[in-house]
């Protein structure tokens, strides 16, 4: 049990005073810190003021600021007001104070932090109303002392003293008595971006199909209205009326039509006729000019519109910006993987494969090859109808760096490893579905074919070089009903890619006639142009590779693309490092066009599948560059950002004359659709051949720059050798012949000075001596 709480003794008898039943009170605040404990600090209204007669600046003023208040006022304001009164913080000092008025003294300058304060004591008041005496000394000495400058002190952080209003504050404040109900509306991930197609049906016909929430009066919500502004207007009557001739008795009836012909009486008179005759003679000339003309030309065609192009085409010629399409991403690897390779699928519209690889470089491959291994490398296949669920997904040993749809066969793919392996996939089995994404048909949501393959060790001395897929090995259970109910191929159909180790021997055979050179780009910024054909030793018997024909140092960065433009088989683009080149096969002088170092490093590049003037260069900083060769040929036409980071590849494909679309990888893994406007897809009407004629140009000035350089160097081999042959000439002259140059020199001078005094006046015509005289 508590204690029980301690009367308090007084030591002193005073006279009986009123108190009031209070609760829980807090100990007033007072300057005790100051110096000062009978003060204690006050906030008085305006209203508190006026009903202790003690309004600023009337009542009490600078010269008097103080009032003296009794405490019967203060407790009957405690009876009125109860808390609300200003004096409620000293309500225990007011009941404990032994005199029967109270100093009130108003503080102007807030020396104690408020604008007035109440003196707790009889002594603090008797010192306030009638200070001690100084002695004479003191008095003088105090006013030598200059008046202190009063010092802004902040104020300090008080605790808070509750007045009562917290639980008037509570018992206004609105509280919820119902108990809340809470909704959740779900939706199948599947149909996230599914088409909708909406219907009309009777309602009343379909069980549960609508909920009728019907009025009705409640009297604890009805509203009596007794004021309502209406607006009049005085107008003529207005009556609407309607008629309408009804066909009550429909018939079917059919209307045929036929020549009608000359009598054969008629057709006798007009045979015999003269003047129809001489209308035929006469017309018969230019009836026949007229058909000649029309075999020869179009007099029909409308000469206006063939001034310029055809108008009725998609988008808008002033456009020249890609517009973003739709966009893929992988949500399982958001920011692991980056997208290596692009292709789109030459047949279906819509589809298209995307390879994606582990963000390391190959020292981090190195390092991290165990995790590596439990990572599946994937190519996954993306619809315009689904940018949420990939429609398929191919496994292989290592991540695919490259991949391409097989040209006859759109259901063979190959793809290139990382680790030096081709491996091959055939989709056929699955191919119906995809074709059916196109036409709004069914989705799994689960991924319906997985080609897994063993990894090899870090090693690579037991991986697989070379591997076949047959559709009777599937060991799958769920598909064994599925083959079983398939076609049996005949034999003489075999389908060549089932066995690439015994059967390619037999099919394939050599072409006659094949270019085998190509080019290739290095990490070092290197084009080389070399042959893959072997050539045999003529030492050891051997087959060797040949030596590189030609190696050009034209980028300054590892070479990302090497591609042949569209147009033209001989034209390479190759881009690499801070610029972009063109090459022409044949020409070992150098590069056709070589632009200058760009603002960021290029990643990728692509021709343009319609013009052959324009191609594609990706930044690392999320831009692309669009070069239009009619436009500029030394810097890019546009640059417009497609992403914040590094673009990785860049596919373009043409699906019909009027929509063209390009795929955009970044480095995060996110493939970009965008549309290619009518200004980058529709070519002008001779530009194949300005294209064509420009290139013919910058080969001769590749030749005449050549030339020039050996002519350059012929003269200066030429300079130098006569050089040499002075050099020698003088080393061989001899002593007698080094004095008869000076003697010839000699007097050539003085003969010119002779002339030059003679001309001028200065002196007379005289005999020379010559200069072994003068000796």
């Amino acid at each position: 049990m508590a204690p029980k709480p301690q009367k308090r003794k007084r030591t002193k008898h005073a006279k009986p005073k009123m108190t009031l039943p209070v609760g829980e009170e807090a100990e007033p605040l007072n300057m005790e810190s100051m110096g000062h404990p009978e003060i204690y600090p006050l906030v008085l209204t305006t209203k508190t003021q006026e009903i202790f007669n003690c309004r600023v600046d009337e009542d009490v003023t600078e010269e008097q600021p103080y009032k003296l208040i009794k405490k019967e006022d203060i407790f009957a304001d405690f009876a009125n007001r109860a808390a609300v009164s200003d004096f409620y913080p000293v309500k225990k000092i007011v009941q404990e104070y032994p005199g029967d008025e109270l100093l009130l003294v108003y503080d102007r300058d807030f020396k104690y932090g408020l604008n007035f304060y109440l003196i707790g004591t009889e002594e603090g008041k008797e010192n306030y109303l009638n200070p001690p005496e100084l002695p004479e000394e003191q008095e003088e000495y105090k006013d030598h002392i200059p008046e202190e400058t009063y010092i802004y002190k902040p104020p300090i952080s008080k605790p808070w003293v509750s007045l009562g209003s917290e639980k008037e504050i509570e018992e206004e404040s609105v509280k919820e008595s119902t108990k809340q109900i809470t909704y959740m509306i779900s939706r199948k991930r599947s149909e996230f971006g599914a088409p909708i197609k909406f219907s009309d049906q009777n309602a009343s016909s379909v069980k549960d199909a609508y909920i009728e929430c019907t009025a009705y009066p409640d009297k604890n919500f009805t509203l009596k209205q007794l004021e309502r502004d209406i607006g009049m207007q005085v107008v003529p009557q207005i009556k609407e009326t309607s008629t309408q001739t009804r066909w009550t008795c429909p018939k079917n009836a059919t209307t045929q039509y036929y020549p009608r012909e000359f009598l054969e009486e008629e057709k006798e008179a007009l045979g015999q006729s003269k003047t129809l005759t001489e209308f035929l003679n006469s017309v018969c000339t230019s009836v026949e000019i007229a058909l000649q003309q029309n075999e020869i030309m179009n007099t029909f065609i409308h000469d206006w519109k063939c001034l310029a192009e055809e108008e009725g085409t998609f988008g808008d010629k002033t456009d020249t910006h890609l517009k973003e399409y739709q966009s893929f991403t992988d949500l399982h690897s958001l920011t692991e993987k980056m997208i290596t390779c692009v292709s789109w699928h030459p047949v279906i519209y819509g589809l298209i494969a995307v390879s994606v690889a582990v963000r390391l470089s190959f020292e981090e491959r190195v390092h991290f090859s165990g995790k590596l291994l439990l990572q599946p490398s994937l190519i996954l296949f993306w619809s315009f109808s689904d940018p949420i669920h990939p429609q398929l997904m191919l496994e292989s040993p290592d991540d695919i760096f490259c991949f391409q749809f097989c040209p006859t066969d759109p259901n063979i793919i190959a793809g290139g490893c990382i680790n030096g392996q081709v491996v091959m996939w055939d989709i056929t089995a699955h191919a119906d579905r995809i074709e059916n994404i196109k036409a709004g048909g069914t989705r799994s949501k689960k991924v319906t074919l997985k080609i897994r393959l063993s990894k090899g060790e870090t090693t690579l001395d037991h991986c697989p070089t070379k591997l076949s897929l047959s559709e009777d090995n599937l060991l799958y259970k769920a598909q064994e009903k599925i083959l079983a109910q398939s076609k049996a191929v005949k034999a003489g159909e075999m389908n060549p890619y089932q066995n690439l180790e015994n059967a390619l021997s037999n099919i394939l055979k050599p072409i006659d006639d094949f270019c085998t050179k190509f080019f290739v780009g290095t990490e070092e910024g290197e084009v080389i142009y070399t042959d893959w054909k072997m050539e045999r030793d003529p030492e050891t018997g051997r087959f060797m590779a040949k030596k590189p024909v030609s190696l050009y140092t034209v980028h300054d960065g590892a070479v990302h693309t090497v591609q042949r433009s569209p147009f033209y088989k001989d034209i390479i683009l190759t881009v690499g490092g801070w610029n972009v080149a063109i090459w022409k096969e044949g020409i070992m002088t150098g590069p056709l066009l070589q632009s200058c170092c760009a603002p960021k490093r290029y990643t990728s590049g692509h021709w343009s599948l319609t013009r052959p003037g324009v191609f594609y260069i990706g930044r690392e900083d999320g831009y692309v560059d669009i070069w239009d060769l009619l436009e500029k040929t030394h810097e890019p036409a546009q640059s417009q950002n497609i992403c914040i980071t590094m673009i990785m590849y860049i596919k373009p494909w043409t699906f019909s004359a009027k929509q063209q679309f390009i795929a955009i990888a970044d480095y995060y893994g996110t493939l970009h659709i965008l549309e290619i406007p009518w200004t980058l897809s529709h070519p002008s009407t001779n530009e194949v051949s300005s294209i064509s004629h420009y290139f013919e140009r910058e080969v001769k000035h590749l030749e005449y720059v050549e030339q020039r350089k050996n002519i350059r160097e012929q003269e200066r081999k030429e300079m130098e050798l006569e050089l040499e042959k002075k050099k020698v000439k003088t080393f061989q002259k001899s002593k007698e012949q080094l004095e008869a140059e000076l003697k010839m020199d000699y007097e050539s001078y003085l003969e010119l000075e002779k002339n030059i005094l003679s001309n001028l006046g200065l002196t007379k015509v005289k005999d020379s001596k010559s200069y072994m005289e003068l000796i």
